[in-house]
């Protein structure tokens, strides 16, 4: 999708209730602190699925695993660096959580789009996030790596997900197309001709 331009849609648009929602009433500022500490890659994008300090904002991580996930475990991880195309599309069993530094955009489509192993990108929209919201991103919305909202400039998003997510794939014998899709643990993985 690189060079097309993309219009953004706010995540408290009408359009995004499909994909996802903005949960309220958490106090991120220990977890931003914390992530302010990280230092941005050099180029390009990194991704740990639990980091110890974000995880060691207690209040947040129980608040986290008792009201977002319903007592279910968790981890919190971060995707920071920079951003601006689309080469590969995912999804989890289990919402996923996303709070940035700053405001960054989420490229998604939905699950029901996929047709025959593949999603037309024409499908794909622009979701623009603020600083701090909590934005959950349901499992039958296709994602991947946040989006920087200013090209130049780089972004750091907390990812929360269920404990274990992208993990080692678990060993298995393909059954069907969408097991061929799994690269890694509760991770599903749809991806352009030149990622493969």
């Amino acid at each position: 999708m690189e060079g097309i331009i993309m219009q953004f849609i706010s995540v408290h648009s009408d359009e995004f209730k499909r994909y996802g929602h903005v949960l309220t009433g958490y106090d991120v500022a220990p977890l931003l602190d914390a992530m302010e500490k990280i230092e941005l890659p050099a180029e390009g994008v990194a991704y740990e699925p639990g980091i110890d300090s974000l995880e060691a904002c207690t209040d947040l991580y129980k608040d986290f695993t008792d009201r977002a996930y319903g007592g279910m475990p968790i981890q919190i991880g971060m995707c920071w660096g920079s951003n601006t195309k689309l080469n590969c599309l995912e999804y989890h069993r289990g919402c996923e959580l996303n709070i940035g530094t700053s405001k960054f955009v989420l490229l998604l489509a939905k699950m029901d789009d996929i047709v025959d192993g593949k999603l037309d990108t024409s499908k794909v929209k622009a979701f623009l996030a603020k600083k701090g919201q909590v934005v959950e991103v349901y499992e039958t919305s296709l994602h991947y790596a946040p989006c920087s909202a200013v090209k130049g400039e780089g972004f750091k998003v907390a990812i929360v997900l269920p404990k274990g997510t992208n993990g080692a794939v678990p060993a298995l014998k393909a059954h069907n197309e969408e097991d061929k899709w799994m690269t890694a643990c509760n991770k599903w993985l749809l991806a352009h001709a030149e990622r493969r």
